[in-house]
């Protein structure tokens, strides 16, 4: 049955208005995502030595079709049926014939048969010692690195600077957000004070738009702007965010006996739009100590206004990737 103009017409329009409400529905979860860079860590257990042990992981040994002995061939099957009546008397040498090819074909199935069971159990032994000899492998894997993991906890708890570099290294890595921050970061440790450096995000993190709509007369979806003011106050919102993002992964994971302040860098690789050279500016940075992040409430703090509470700083303009005017001594802050 032929659609009407009409019909296609209203068709493409209710297809285009969905398709436009699923894009706009894309940007608002990206939005909120955005938002919830620094609550959502919140939820996050901290990293520990004891989750960086390890259990061996082993598979139990699945021989699969090795392990299914093959049937042997039963005689029953071969043997012809013996003559009845006058045919035992008639046909004794025809009967003889059939029996002598069938105990051939027998001979012949058993010896193929028996073959074959060897050659299964040879696989099935070289199979089993494979997955002994990776069992083995996995098992002294994991002790090595739960031995390395022990070592580097007792150098840990004495302020050893590689050993807390290694641990809060993995703690920032185990609160990647995004899949995009923290990416390239370098970890400093002298005493009781732990400075990360970080790449950002660039500004194009935060949506250009605002929504999605169809326009039927061109049958087409535009998107609806977002303001630049508001993209640049969303990112500067999210570099802040990202700081205290940090300072709350590492205060979390570390002993105050070992770890009293955390500072953090944020900077963004560009070009240099004047000379086309590579630059790095810093456009936040912050250091804390342990009792005034305490005393904070993550999930209700404005990150802008946080930031400068503990008398960090941040670019004014961080979109357009302006440099931070100060960037703090990492062994200062508020107390």
């Amino acid at each position: 049955m032929t659609r009407t103009d009409a019909e296609l017409t209203a068709a493409a329009k209710q297809a285009g208005e969905l398709l436009a409400t699923e894009k706009s529905a894309a940007v608002q979860r990206q939005i909120k995502a955005l938002d919830d860079m620094l609550s959502s860590v919140t939820l996050l257990e901290p990293l520990s030595f004891d989750r960086l042990v390890v259990t061996p992981a082993v598979a139990k040994f699945d021989p699969g079709q090795l392990g299914v002995a093959l049937t042997a061939p039963a005689w029953e099957s071969y043997a012809p049926a013996r003559p009845a009546g006058l045919r035992r008397l008639t046909g004794r040498s025809r009967y003889k014939q059939r029996l002598d090819r069938a105990r051939a074909e027998y001979e012949n199935a058993r010896t193929a048969y028996l073959r074959a069971e060897s050659q299964r159990g040879r696989a099935l032994v070289a199979a089993k010692a494979k997955h002994d000899r990776e069992v083995t492998g996995e098992h002294a894997r994991a002790a090595a690195q739960n031995a390395e993991v022990a070592r580097r906890r007792v150098a840990f708890a004495d302020g050893d600077r590689e050993s807390v570099e290694w641990f809060v290294d993995r703690a920032v890595a185990a609160s990647r957000y995004l899949k995009v921050f923290p990416r390239d970061y370098q970890v400093a440790y002298e005493p009781k004070t732990v400075h990360v450096t970080a790449e950002l995000p660039p500004g194009g993190i935060v949506p250009s738009a605002r929504a999605f709509r169809y326009i039927a007369s061109r049958d087409i979806i535009e998107p609806v702007p977002r303001p630049d003011e508001e993209i640049r106050q969303r990112y500067r919102r999210f570099v802040c965010a990202a700081a205290l993002r940090v300072l709350h992964t590492v205060f979390a994971a570390t002993p105050a006996e070992v770890v009293d302040a955390v500072g953090f860098s944020g900077c963004v690789g560009s070009a240099d739009p004047a000379t086309g050279k590579a630059v790095r500016p810093c456009l936040v940075s912050v250091t804390a100590a342990r009792a005034a992040f305490s005393e904070l409430v993550l999930t209700s703090v404005e990150p802008v206004t946080c930031l400068e509470y503990l008398a960090g700083v941040v670019s004014p303009d961080p979109f357009g990737l302006q440099a931070c005017a100060v960037t703090p001594d990492p062994r200062a802050g508020r107390s």
